[in-house]
């Protein structure tokens, strides 16, 4: 379903077991990421009110999210750690050039997004299945079907506002990229790492 070329590696299950508290730190930040790519698009895409509806619903539930994981941080008796950069999403940003007209960019910031929420929703799969901690095994559960609606309504706007074999085109060409990307990744305790 999520069109993704090459699947996480089980055994990144094992590297986030290790530390649990990175992923939680690295997730919680994830979520706040995801709230400020939704106000983002609202405040540069003003002129679509289908899409500020949905951006609106979105960052409030990325912050509910991130308060989420806040929470299970602070129950494990840790703090949020320091903020990070995402090095799968520097380089992800990396596909389309920048500029071209204000459609053209907007089809490509969704197109990162559905692809970002669609590689969480596989690791969070992954977690839920692999992980041994079966309460937060469940919580990521919820979480994955959170992020496959994330990912189908980012890819549903792209198709919506731009030539859908255009868009259907760059989608393609964007996961062939982003496996490329992942052949080397998946060797630290964060979500997209």
């Amino acid at each position: 379903m999520l069109g993704l070329k090459l699947p996480t590696d089980p055994r990144w299950v094992n590297i986030v077991e290790k530390n649990i508290g990175e992923i939680l730190t690295d997730h919680a930040y994830c979520e706040q990421k995801a709230a400020s790519t939704a106000i983002s698009l609202i405040v540069t895409f003003p002129e679509y009110p289908e899409l500020v509806e949905e951006m609106i619903a979105l960052s409030r539930e990325e912050m509910g999210h991130f308060k989420m994981v806040h929470d299970r941080i602070i129950v494990r008796g840790e703090t949020l750690g320091k903020y990070r950069k995402d090095e799968y999403v520097i380089e992800l940003m990396k596909f389309f050039p920048k500029g071209g007209s204000r459609i053209t960019q907007l089809i490509h910031r969704l197109l990162y997004a559905a692809l970002i929420e669609a590689r969480s929703c596989e690791r969070f799969r992954l977690l839920s299945e692999e992980l041994k901690d079966k309460e937060l095994a469940e919580f990521y559960h919820k979480l994955m079907v959170s992020e496959a609606s994330h990912y189908t309504m980012f890819l549903k706007f792209a198709r919506m506002y731009g030539k859908r074999d255009e868009v259907d085109q760059k989608w393609k060409e964007l996961l062939v990229y982003e496996a490329d990307i992942m052949k080397n990744l998946g060797k630290k305790e964060t979500v997209h790492g």
